[in-house]
């Protein structure tokens, strides 16, 4: 963890949101509450049920006020997100990984036991036969459908047919469509290009759901797409259920891959709040947030603090970051202080909240709650 959390006797406190220790996670809540009903709104118009992402979060608290802005649940990556969830009260989930073997099948089972509303993405014979075997009740499932990555999923028609079969052949999965989630897709810079890229992939997938309705296949859901092909997957029509999740965050990959495009539209909810505790050189500062404190699989954190719009930030090591000293019309620099803080667009929300074991909620300059992320850092 980073640093540790607030202390809770500063929430409601006016002023406490600068007193939160740094690096920490911090989320504006009205931003966030414009950001979900901006997509909520989005979603109905385009006749799409909503079921957000929470590997960008992983913190029921965070779920539960999605699913009480009317989306329909959640997708996890994998089944101990998924516990986690479960554990919170979370009734709808989605589990958009395959998995593999006994012991996880049984995992899965019980979680079909326990959540109301629980689903999960297959993509082999085997898998369908180990659900099978371990199910207790009644399991739905979905066939995962490959959109060109070769990372999961089916490969072609004949293999989701195949799939399809074995489901049939267990008396307890029930099947209920198809996932096919385009990752690659979501950070094309570009509409066009990501209209493009969406159209072939769900022409691709228009091909597997009719091999799977000519095997006997009833296709009630079609769940895919994400924040940065929402407009391109209304317009083909094909999916019937939409997975974004970092529209309700927003960071740094997708704001330089959607600029001014409608997908982009959402404020920047989401920051990482960091403090300068070295001023001494003549052209940077020194913050507390490191490697440590920021994902490193995509472009460097930006500051979103506006005296320091213009400043770059470099990582400095594990627990340190150069921020360069915002620019005045003399040499130097504007001066910074000892102590003052620093809030930091991240490079990517996902892997940057999996650093954090809290996330801080404000409204203004008041800490309002402090939410675990419960699922951090889960394993399978």
């Amino acid at each position: 963890m980073p640093s540790r959390a607030a202390d809770a006797s500063l929430v409601g406190q006016p002023g406490s949101r600068a007193m939160i220790p740094t690096p920490a996670a911090v989320l504006d809540l009205d931003a966030f509450d414009r950001n979900v009903a901006k997509m909520a709104a989005r979603a109905k118009s385009a006749g799409l049920a909503l079921r957000p992402h929470a590997k960008s979060h992983k913190c029921s608290a965070i779920a539960h006020r999605q699913i009480a802005a009317g989306a329909v649940g959640i997708c996890c990556a994998k089944l101990a997100e998924a516990e986690a969830m479960a554990a919170a009260g979370i009734g709808a989930i989605l589990v958009t990984s395959p998995i593999a073997g006994a012991a996880q099948a049984e995992r899965a089972a019980q979680l079909a036991q326990t959540v109301p509303d629980f689903r999960i993405v297959v993509d082999h014979i085997d898998g369908a036969a180990e659900l099978g075997v371990a199910a207790r009740g009644p399991i739905q499932v979905l066939i995962d459908v490959d959109p060109g990555m070769g990372r999961t999923g089916v490969h072609d028609p004949a293999q989701a047919v195949e799939v399809f079969r074995a489901i049939a052949a267990q008396p307890n999965l029930t099947f209920l469509g198809v996932q096919c989630y385009g990752g690659h897709w979501q950070h094309m810079e570009g509409g066009n290009a990501r209209a493009a890229a969406v159209a072939d992939g769900m022409a691709y997938l228009t091909t597997v759901i009719a091999a799977l309705r000519q095997a006997g296949a009833d296709i009630g859901v079609v769940t895919g797409g994400g924040t940065g092909t929402f407009e391109a997957d209304a317009a083909q029509g094909v999916l019937t259920e939409v997975q974004a999740g970092s529209f309700a965050f927003m960071d740094r990959e997708y704001r330089d891959a959607l600029k001014e495009d409608a997908d982009g539209a959402f404020e920047q909810a989401l920051a990482i709040a960091a403090t300068v505790i070295s001023a001494n050189h003549p052209k940077w500062v020194t913050v507390d947030a490191g490697l440590k404190a920021f994902a490193t699989d995509g472009p460097l954190p930006a500051a979103l603090t506006p005296k320091f719009a213009a400043s770059d930030y470099r990582f400095f090591g594990d627990e340190h970051g150069r921020l360069m000293r915002p620019p005045s019309g003399q040499d130097g620099g504007q001066p910074v202080a000892r102590g003052e803080r620093v809030d930091f667009v991240p490079p990517h929300v996902d892997p940057t909240l999996d650093r954090y074991d809290v996330i801080h909620f404000v409204r203004g300059d008041v800490l309002v709650e402090i939410a675990p992320i419960e699922a951090r850092g889960a394993s399978q």
